[in-house]
């Protein structure tokens, strides 16, 4: 196996080596997919973008890490939903499937973005010391999906228009989490870092 950071790449990576080990020696039909970075309504605000638009919400700083540089690939909710539902109904058993976004953006182009979506100063951006062992690149390609007639169809804006209202609707659903622990911490995202 390649050298894989962070550790929660290594256990994803052992998941799929496992799940083609049970396919290899016991034709468990299998089919495993690798997703972009997943976003959209109700995801916890651990993560960069309802982070960003919650913190933005409550006119609190948006911590950044770094310079902002790092390039991640952005893969709306329900096209990711699709792209396993292509994989179950066309894939083959025993195939890793990458499901991309096709949409690479900076992390400080999607916060920018979102900052702009709500309304609010671009003077809300923090910039906080970059994590150890940060990638600064995360994105894939998709032409094995690509190849069964899946695209993903949700330009970014879009995707993150309503991704945008649904927090700002659902206050009732994000609020009582402000009390957890990673929405307190000033950092881009939960985590120790």
């Amino acid at each position: 196996m390649k050298h894989i950071e962070p550790l929660s790449a290594r256990s994803k990576a052992a998941g799929d080596l496992l799940c083609q080990a049970y396919w290899r020696t016991y034709r468990l039909p299998v089919r495993a997919v690798r997703p972009s970075n997943n976003y959209g309504p109700r995801q916890f605000p651990e993560k960069l973008i309802p982070k960003t638009i919650l913190r933005a919400l409550n006119n609190l700083p948006v911590p950044v890490y770094g310079d902002g540089s790092q390039v991640r690939d952005w893969l709306y909710v329900e096209d990711f939903a699709k792209g396993v539902d292509t994989v179950i109904e066309k894939g083959s058993d025993g195939e890793v499937y990458n499901l991309p976004g096709l949409n690479p953006k900076t992390n400080l182009e999607v916060v920018r973005d979102i900052l702009a979506l709500l309304g609010k100063p671009q003077t809300l951006v923090t910039f906080v010391p970059d994590r150890p062992g940060h990638d600064r690149r995360y994105a894939m390609r998709g032409d094995k999906v690509l190849s069964l007639g899946w695209r993903p169809r949700t330009p970014w804006l879009e995707g993150l228009r309503r991704t945008v209202e649904w927090y700002v609707s659902n206050e009732w659903w994000w609020r009582p989490l402000l009390k957890d622990e990673f929405f307190a911490k000033d950092t881009p995202w939960g985590g120790t870092g």
